[in-house]
């Protein structure tokens, strides 16, 4: 019995201590990209030795894909999640791309690793762009759906072409990311909105667009 309490708090420590090593990488990765991140450069930001980060990831590869994990985690945690409290259709639609411009607007500073990885990584097959594409999709896969709920709810026409829609609502955030941190433009999350209102403007049925100021977690609303 002492021995298993012994060793479910050594696993419990070791947990502990993979878990600040991922959140100092995740840091390390937003500021300088994956490529940025080495053993080396975790250890010494960490106060650990080598062997010790090595050991609880094995290789840099190992790392990287860590990272992309746990940041992907968080973007779930922040910008997907929330959104399923609003109905389905416009309100919930909506509430994604504000989640998501307001993650970004947090970003500007740091930086989003989808971004940044995608110019790292988009000529470079192996484990991490494979790892980097799984979770992009999965977000887009995401957003998709979300669409094409709208126009299920009726709040979309339903010649609306969801994967076109996609693209557009993408290339918004690509723009906002391209303006605020790069070109340090003022005014460019509220650029993106009001595009963002555009593209509805353009595929909503009339009338619809009120719906986008439905209250959240409305009761029996459909998840």
């Amino acid at each position: 019995m002492a021995e298993t309490a012994a060793h479910a708090r050594t696993l419990h420590k070791g947990q502990q201590t993979r878990a600040a090593i991922l959140d100092a990488a995740l840091t390390l990765a937003s500021h300088m990209g994956l490529e940025g991140l080495s053993i080396g450069a975790l250890a010494e930001v960490t106060g650990m030795s080598k062997s010790g980060v090595f050991a609880h990831f094995g290789s840099r590869d190992e790392l990287q894909i860590a990272v992309v994990r746990e940041y992907h985690h968080k973007f779930e945690e922040e910008v997907f999640y929330p959104a399923l409290r609003e109905p389905r259709g416009l309100p919930r639609l909506s509430a994604l791309f504000d989640n998501w411009v307001r993650r970004v607007a947090v970003e500007i500073d740091s930086g989003c690793i989808y971004i940044s990885g995608a110019v790292e990584f988009d000529d470079r097959p192996g484990p991490v762009r494979d790892a980097l594409v799984t979770m992009v999709q999965t977000w887009q896969g995401a957003l998709e759906r979300a669409i094409r709920m709208a126009v299920e709810e009726g709040h979309l026409k339903p010649d609306t072409d969801p994967a076109q829609t996609l693209f557009e609502v993408h290339g918004l955030i690509l723009a906002l990311h391209h303006d605020a941190r790069f070109l340090r433009r003022p005014g460019a999350v509220e650029r993106a909105t009001r595009a963002f209102r555009r593209v509805l403007e353009n595929h909503a049925v009339p009338g619809a667009l009120e719906t986008r100021s439905t209250p959240a977690r409305r009761r029996g609303a459909r998840s």
